[in-house]
């Protein structure tokens, strides 16, 4: 049985152990990074520099909410606006596989920049085990290629840290609650954040779109479930689809886009089933989409299919 406690003095003593230099934390402000920045902020202290990279690609205040979060966890910290750096590299690239390694490649000469700057040797991440199962190798078949796994350019400079890479999700639950942080229940947010929620082109039109329409399913959510009315689900969001369908406007034809919903219960992201969502909740999802959205999405779906076949995101 995993033990939170011997795992936490353990990984301290290892860091301590490794990292020679300064270091640098690549923090999203999820559970695994989170986890990684305090763990490795008690084994080097001052050495450490946690970094947020705003790609543009961030959840409706979420870049504003991880900065404050940084100040309150006392990380010596940078936050780097780079959302037209990541606009521009995007541009007309639909393959979700090349999304991904572009995303984790321009990560990479960001926190090099920053590296050269202040002397830092180390990049320490929050990758955890099913990042890598899934990435794949010569042994694996790559399901999808996690940007800080199978998009990690082969000439980095930075020597790698990963101190939850053998442990599974629920495991670093655990780990947060015992370090006693707050966001240790916090859903999942994949590391290229809403460029994978956008199925095609990751255009900053369509994805104010996509970021808005995720907003809205997360509220409306939360406030079923803080109502009694379903379970929490391990992940919940929105999906952009690169289709039109034909509806209606006010009494004229409109010719908009479709939303998809997602929402799953997992324990360790290697398998999931949907949730069963209350048809009142779906309903005041679909509604407050197309009324917030107006012409832009006039057809809202539910992705009902578990993993496998399927995964999680969709892309």
């Amino acid at each position: 049985m995993f033990d939170a406690e011997k795992f936490i003095e353990k990984t301290i003593d290892t860091l301590q152990t490794e990292i020679k230099g300064r270091a640098l934390i690549a923090f999203s402000g999820g559970v695994d990074s989170t986890c990684s920045a305090v763990l490795a902020n008690k084994a080097i202290g001052d050495r450490l520099i946690a970094v947020h990279v705003d790609t543009g690609y961030m959840r409706k205040n979420e870049s504003i909410n991880v900065k404050k979060m940084m100040e309150e966890l006392s990380l010596n910290h940078r936050f780097i606006d780079a959302s037209q750096e990541f606009y521009n590299a995007l541009k007309d690239v639909k393959d979700p596989e090349k999304k991904r390694k572009i995303i984790g490649g321009n990560f990479i000469r960001i926190f090099e920049r920053v590296a050269e700057k202040e002397g830092i040797e180390y990049l320490i991440q929050g990758t955890i085990a099913p990042d890598w199962i899934e990435s794949g190798n010569h042994l694996r078949d790559t399901i999808k290629s996690h940007h800080n796994v199978g998009g990690l350019p082969e000439n980095m400079k930075l020597k790698l840290v990963e101190p939850l890479r053998e442990i599974y999700k629920d495991e670093v639950r655990k780990v947060a609650r015992v370090l006693g942080l707050k966001i240790s229940e916090r859903q999942p947010f994949p590391g290229p954040g809403l460029a994978i929620r956008i199925i095609g082109e990751a255009t900053p039109e369509r994805t104010d779109v996509v970021r808005e329409a995720c907003y809205i399913v997360e509220n409306e959510i939360e406030h079923a479930v803080d109502k009694g009315l379903m379970e929490k689900p391990w992940q919940y969001f929105a999906v952009l689809l690169p289709v039109r369908t034909v509806g209606v406007h006010g009494d004229k034809r409109a010719y908009g886009n479709i939303i998809a919903v997602r929402a799953v219960q997992s324990i360790d992201a290697m398998t999931c089933a949907y949730s069963d969502i209350p048809q009142e909740v779906l309903d005041g999802i679909s509604t407050k989409i197309t009324n917030t959205l107006g012409n832009k999405i006039n057809r809202i779906v539910y992705d009902i299919t578990n993993k496998p076949p399927s995964t999680v995101e969709w892309e």
